[in-house]
């Protein structure tokens, strides 16, 4: 089952490998790479977006580490830093859609980017003032 939002967004984290229900609400995928052995009709994303996703140096670096859970939330921090039009483009889809779940491939569920991504929303940005 996926993460619950905080009652403040609604945004749910989701593996790509659960499966789609109606709750789920829009579905982004915020992988760079498709998942594996995943088809495309299953998975039921609504939206494939790329680029929020962790550059693949800042991927390859942490290497879905835990011990390097705190430099790579801090780095992806800076990369969404460095590109607010993608935040904006993010929070214009959650504005649109109502609900959304942000989908992840990652085995760990609470050492992935969706994770971070979801903090960086709730910690960085207030709605309405982008």
């Amino acid at each position: 089952m996926g993460k619950e939002d905080n009652g403040f967004l609604s945004i749910r984290l989701k593996r790509t490998y659960e499966e789609p229900d109606e709750t789920d609400g829009f579905r982004i995928l915020v992988d760079r790479l498709w998942p594996r052995g995943v088809k495309k009709e299953r998975a039921c994303i609504d939206l494939w977006f790329k680029d929020i996703a962790p550059s693949n140096e800042l991927r390859r670096w942490s290497g879905h580490d835990p011990e390097k859970w705190g430099e790579f939330k801090k780095r992806y921090f800076s990369e969404l830093d460095s590109h607010p039009e993608l935040i904006d483009h993010l929070w214009r889809t959650i504005e649109e859609e109502g609900k959304v779940t942000l989908v992840y491939s990652a085995k760990d569920e609470d050492h992935n980017n969706a994770v971070v991504l979801k903090d960086y929303l709730v910690e960085k940005t207030i709605p309405g003032q982008k």
